[in-house]
């Protein structure tokens, strides 16, 4: 199963990803989205995409401080090739948290560039997807408070 083809269990990413400890973080594959020229670099941020949906990877996973309830927030830009509203969900992999919350803000076009912000109620290992219609898009990232590093 190539890196295209990833699913949301943890263990379809194998192969695709590094682990760090014991999350199988899913590297960028350096597919840039329509209208891009370049990937990022911030960060060493690159994108990550199949040819329909595409979204920024940070390969050493989330580093942002834990709000005042212990949420950790991350933005995340998504690209769409195919025409529709986005959904985004996530779960932690490596013990029982609450869903990942996703503010996915209105007016953008129905097709193309989408800002997004993801809400981690916690630090942990994360699967999360992105959909548009039947197209999906799939990665897994671990999520720290740098604080408690």
């Amino acid at each position: 199963m190539g890196c295209l083809a990833i699913a949301v269990v943890a263990a379809s990413v194998s192969g695709c990803g590094s682990q760090r400890r014991g999350c199988p973080i899913t590297q960028p594959n350096h597919m840039i989205p329509p209208g891009q020229s370049h990937n990022p670099g911030a960060d060493q941020a690159a994108y990550y995409g199949n040819g329909r949906l595409w979204t920024v990877l940070y390969p050493g996973g989330v580093r942002e401080p834990a709000r005042a309830d212990g949420s950790i927030g991350e933005k995340f830009p998504w690209w769409r090739a195919v025409r529709g509203n986005l959904r985004i969900t996530g779960r932690r992999l490596d013990r029982r948290a609450a869903a990942l919350r996703a503010d996915i803000p209105a007016g953008y076009d129905p097709i193309g560039f989408q800002a997004t912000g993801l809400v981690f109620p916690t630090a942990g290992c994360w699967s999360v997807t992105g959909t548009v219609g039947s197209a999906s898009l799939s990665f897994v990232t671990v999520v720290r408070d740098p604080s408690r590093l």
